[in-house]
């Protein structure tokens, strides 16, 4: 067994893709631990992981979200938030959250979001006054709305994981990311008057109503998806169907339609779709490889030793993936920890919908929080900011997140109320 953490850092430092290397120390391990004759069952243990129906929906999303960033959207989304909060102080500001609220109904990432409006706000804002580092903190921060207003690439995940309903995670994920966009509004106000950020001039703002009109198609996306669930006419996959013929529709609006774009966002989709999917295959042999060794009983064990029930065990686990947020990407430790922590908490009472935003809530933070931090890496990357400056840049708008994630857990709902109204089970 000595020669497995080895494996694990040689594989790790020659920078070998994650799937790979935790597929490769999986079956290593199963060799030194004299569980070859298990691995026999590996293919039908991986797809048993990848055939569920709310995975269906997931390319089907992010194909939506590849068109509807081709078609040239994100400039009238601009135009129109510009044309509601612009004109307050700090108002570019608060322009690059409410965008990001409409880009979330769209894209479902917090990656696509934070590579779509860098290129475009961080140049704006500095030329308008604003400092550099500053403008590259509120884009990476407000990235995070993405994947907790729905669609949502990382809710499918967890309901595919948990047998969660993904129709009543959508809904539950409006509040908090409405409270998202407001906490972080209300900060960057707090800032703008202690620095003296520029306001708009009213002269510069976009009309309301022909920038409403402009931007119309792409606000009414996440409205259609959410409708088509809330109304019970269609389910998250058959809701993802409908999405991507609603870009289409869209995209020829916005005159960005074309059949090398069309393959160029089939392609895109691919390519994340299967990294996603190696990803769950990896983990599935990963998690295969825990029960056979018991270490999951182990782990249920030593947590228990502890004593937490309810929501003291909710704040634990909020612990655990904070940590885990800063180093690994969002798909890999939700693959990786939900399995784990998630039946233990739904034995305790607390609401699989509760626990999927609270947890997701989690794991998006780690997106901009060092080391990793994968948002502030895409704006480093594309707007070439030092990434450790950006990293304290972002730090006032990581306080904010971290406090609405208490109150989500201590309020339950805050995230539970809006699925009960419409229907939902969140038991």
């Amino acid at each position: 067994m000595w020669f497995i953490p080895i494996v694990f850092i040689i594989l790790l430092i020659s920078g070998t893709a994650f799937a790979y290397l935790m597929g490769a120390v999986s079956v290593v391990t199963f060799v030194a631990v004299d569980k070859t004759q298990f691995l026999s069952i590996m293919p039908q243990r991986i797809f048993a992981q990848l055939d569920v129906f709310a995975f269906m929906a997931m390319p089907l999303f992010i194909l939506t979200a590849e068109i509807m960033s081709r078609a040239g959207v994100t400039r009238s989304l601009i135009d129109f938030a510009m044309s509601i909060v612009g004109r307050f102080r700090g108002g570019l500001g608060h322009v690059n959250i409410l965008t990001s609220v409409f880009f979330a109904g769209i894209s479902g990432s917090a990656i696509a979001d934070s590579a779509a409006l860098s290129r475009t706000f961080v140049p704006e804002m500095k030329a308008r006054g604003y400092d550099p580092y500053y403008a590259g903190a509120i884009t990476a921060a407000s990235s995070m709305i993405g994947p907790i207003i729905p669609p949502s690439i990382i809710m499918i995940i967890y309901g595919g994981l948990t047998g969660a309903s993904v129709a009543a995670l959508f809904i539950a994920g409006v509040v908090p990311g409405l409270l998202l966009a407001v906490s972080l509004m209300v900060m960057n106000a707090v800032i703008a008057h202690v620095k003296g950020h520029p306001g708009g001039a009213s002269d510069d703002l976009p009309r309301f109503l022909p920038s409403l009109l402009n931007a119309a198609p792409a606000i009414c996306l996440p409205i259609v998806i959410l409708g088509s669930l809330v109304f019970g006419l269609a389910t998250p996959t058959e809701g993802s169907a409908i999405a991507v013929f609603f870009a289409l529709i869209a995209g020829q609006f916005y005159k960005g339609l074309n059949w090398k774009m069309i393959f160029e966002a089939v392609e895109a989709t691919a390519k994340m779709t299967g990294t996603i999917f190696i990803i769950l295959a990896a983990i599935s042999v990963l998690g295969y490889l825990a029960g056979q060794l018991g270490w999951s009983q182990a782990l249920a064990t030593w947590v228990d030793s502890f004593g937490l029930t309810g929501t003291n065990y909710l704040f634990f686990l909020v612990i655990i993936f904070l940590i885990a947020g800063m180093f690994m990407d969002t798909p890999v430790a939700l693959t990786l920890l939900i399995p784990l922590f998630a039946p233990q908490a739904m034995e305790q009472g607390i609401s699989p919908i509760q626990l999927g935003i609270v947890l997701c809530f989690n794991l998006c933070v780690g997106l901009i929080t060092p080391p990793l931090g994968k948002c502030l890496v895409v704006v480093s990357a594309l707007t070439n900011l030092n990434y450790w400056r950006l990293a304290y840049a972002v730090l006032p708008f990581i306080f904010v997140q971290v406090l609405l994630l208490l109150a989500l857990v201590y309020w339950p709902a805050l995230s539970l109320t809006l699925p009960r109204l419409f229907g939902f089970s969140v038991n």
